[in-house]
């Protein structure tokens, strides 16, 4: 009898704890679930470049900021600061005038991009192909390269390998070389952010 009588509150303890976790394990899911919901409607929200004198749109995650560009002058500019690396996941949009009567073909400007591309530091080719963006002919281009960050006191930096995605958007007067490059830690989770970047493309 004696047995019986210590086991029992045993088990009643075993009860309560059961519930206790029981309800720790629900609590702490719909905590996550939460977070993940706040993530999607932080990550899927927008904001939209509209060119001044140039019928050219392209949207973008809301939190990315503007970027500097010292060596060049581009139509549009932007980075994800939240990005882990030294050298920030960058989406950048260029703009050149063509003659309408006599517009280079899209090998051509792949060939010039290519040349241009070669002197930065451990350039490599990887890939290319047509496509079209924003109903336009396009040639999908992809490229990788190494930069060295500016080093900060006491913080020096190691070289990061950037993967890059340029797509080259032929119009009746314009080009325009929409660029999206990441580390390489970074490329993957960043390839369907940059699908719906190009389809946002409005050409019109």
């Amino acid at each position: 009898m004696a047995q019986a009588q210590s086991a029992a509150p045993e088990q009643l303890w075993q009860i309560r704890y059961l519930r206790k976790d029981v309800g720790v394990a629900i609590v702490t899911a719909i905590a996550l679930l939460l977070g993940l919901l706040l993530q999607q409607s932080v990550t899927s929200q927008t904001k939209t470049f509209t060119a001044s004198d140039q019928p050219f749109s392209i949207a973008y995650p809301a939190g990315w900021v503007d970027a500097e560009s010292l060596l060049d002058a581009p139509l549009f500019k932007v980075q994800n600061p939240l990005t882990e690396s030294a050298f920030k996941t960058t989406l950048t949009v260029d703009s050149r005038e063509l003659d309408p009567a006599a517009p280079p073909t899209l090998q051509t400007l792949l060939d010039r991009r290519v040349e241009q591309r070669q002197v930065l530091m451990g350039y490599h080719f990887l890939s290319n192909n047509e496509t079209t963006v924003g109903g336009e002919r396009a040639m999908q281009y992809d490229y990788t390269y190494v930069v060295q960050p500016a080093d900060e006191p006491r913080r020096a930096s190691l070289p990061v390998v950037v993967v890059a995605r340029e797509y080259i958007v032929v119009t009746k007067d314009h080009v325009y070389y929409i660029t999206l490059a990441a580390p390489e830690s970074e490329i993957a989770r960043n390839r369907d952010r940059l699908d719906a970047i190009i389809q946002s493309v409005r050409l019109q």
